[in-house]
């Protein structure tokens, strides 16, 4: 597998994966108000049945990144493209916002994933920022346990965030 930066020919076929994953568990949010404070807990929450969950975001967004000139990387094995990465500089705050990771359904958990993730670092590292961003669906239990596995920390969150009103998770990783 090679890991390498995107070209415009690549752009379709990125478009064209499918980043829709299947679940049996989300983070479920609690808030409840106690002796004057407001108190948040997220838990996780086995689902009665597994829930097949759409992709949340716009992925011409992807197409946008790299007109920027972000970090949009695609991982390709034999001439197939697997998966992408994209993400863009905030150097007002030396962070690196990862927008898409996206690894096509049938190429999962075979470290592709890993590898986008790995190169991104390795870039944010090069251009002098100090930690990346990421955001994911409270049902997106898949993502939030490799964000977790590959050392980010739950940092927040953001209710309402998606345009399906779904709460947006915000989990962060050192690069120091």
């Amino acid at each position: 597998m090679i890991i390498r930066p995107v070209d415009i020919s690549d752009l379709n076929a990125c478009i064209a994966l499918d980043p829709s994953f299947q679940t049996d568990h989300v983070w479920q949010m609690e808030e409840r108000e106690e002796g004057g404070e407001i108190l948040i807990a997220f838990r996780t929450a086995r689902l009665p049945r597994t829930m097949r969950v759409t992709y949340p975001r716009d992925r011409d967004g992807l197409v946008e990144d790299w007109e920027q000139g972000g970090c949009v990387l695609v991982a390709e094995e034999d001439g197939e493209i697997l998966g992408f990465l994209s993400m863009m500089s905030q150097d007002w705050h030396d962070t690196g916002w990862i927008h898409h990771l996206v690894v096509d359904r049938r190429c999962r958990r075979q470290g592709v994933g890993s590898a986008l993730l790995n190169a991104a670092a390795r870039w944010a590292r090069e251009c002098g920022l100090v930690r990346l961003t990421v955001e994911a669906q409270t049902k997106n239990y898949p993502a939030i346990c490799f964000y977790q596995k590959h050392g980010f920390t739950f940092c927040g969150f953001n209710d309402r965030y998606y345009a399906n009103q779904d709460i947006a998770l915000f989990f962060a990783l050192s690069l120091r």
